[in-house]
């Protein structure tokens, strides 16, 4: 894996690696809380979930992405397009 990015200090998470696969793993703080938990869709054996602030996911797009955050990470409201 390739280290992109981490918001924390001393190697402590939310970090982002990129795969040789063309996936990014997540490292971060597992979500516990109940209500959040509920509210995930179509969780499968093995998967988890966990937090990452914003800032980080769209300094590494800014990064890693060709056309920068603006169509990968909407802010407001709109819907994620793979393809806008």
């Amino acid at each position: 894996m390739r280290f992109l990015g981490s918001t924390s200090e001393a190697g402590a998470c939310p970090t982002l690696y990129e795969t040789d696969r063309g996936t990014i793993v997540v490292q971060g703080l597992q979500v516990t809380d109940a209500e959040a938990l509920a509210d995930l869709r179509d969780v499968l054996d093995g998967e988890t979930a966990v937090e990452v602030p914003r800032e980080l996911i769209t300094e590494i797009a800014r990064r890693v992405l060709p056309d920068g955050p603006a169509t990968a990470f909407p802010t407001s409201g709109e819907t994620p397009s793979a393809t806008a």
